[in-house]
């Protein structure tokens, strides 16, 4: 088992393109996370359908909370491949 954390570690360490994958991945999901609070924070109907406003209001935030965690899936699937990628590479030249 430890073999395995160490080999994690290490190519983490080399791997570039793995460590800005998983940072942009969870930059993103918190990113569009705010974007959305901000967005549906002054958010609010008039007239007849002001009784809507709290269910227009919550399907909306379930929309940015499902763009939120598809650009995080994807970013974390990207940086999957890519550590896949430097393994083999790394353990290839040796």
């Amino acid at each position: 088992m430890k073999e395995w954390f160490f080999e994690l570690l290490f190519v983490l360490s080399y791997s570039r393109k793995t460590q800005w994958a998983i940072i942009l991945g969870a930059l993103g999901y918190i990113f569009i996370n705010l974007l959305g609070n901000y967005m549906l924070n002054n958010f609010h109907l008039t007239g007849i359908l002001e009784p809507m406003t709290y269910f227009v209001k919550d399907k909306l935030s379930g929309k940015y909370d499902k763009a939120a965690l598809g650009c995080l899936g994807s970013f974390w699937l990207l940086a999957i491949k890519l550590y896949c990628k430097d393994k083999k590479r790394f353990y290839n030249s040796w």
